[in-house]
């Protein structure tokens, strides 16, 4: 089995849940500290339980957001605005991409 990097947050979590599952610390408690609600800790020791600690971590990472610019519009905005909108804030420069150029991002 591999590494798994993980967050301060998440090694948090897999902490305060194994108490939980140790008897040494009540699921009201670990909501408590965690942040949460008593349903969402009872989830995540759910997840625990099926997929091991490594299941606490957010399924997205490593993944592309659903949002993401296409990397030759991008290329083509940041030249825009490098050429003619060099001194404009990011606001601005984005209006202008959108009314002159027709560029929304």
């Amino acid at each position: 089995m591999g590494l798994i990097a993980m967050s301060e947050r998440d090694l948090q979590r897999i902490e305060i849940l194994s108490k939980v599952i140790a008897g040494r610390m009540t699921m009201v408690s670990a909501a408590h500290v965690l942040d949460l609600s008593t349903r969402q800790v009872r989830r995540l020791l759910e997840r625990i339980n099926t997929g091991g600690a490594a299941s606490i971590r957010h399924k997205a990472i490593g993944r592309p957001s659903n949002n993401r610019i296409s990397d030759g519009v991008r290329d083509y905005a940041v030249t825009l605005v490098r050429e003619r909108y060099a001194d404009f804030g990011p606001t601005l420069a984005a209006e202008k991409l959108s009314e002159r150029d027709g560029l929304r991002v």
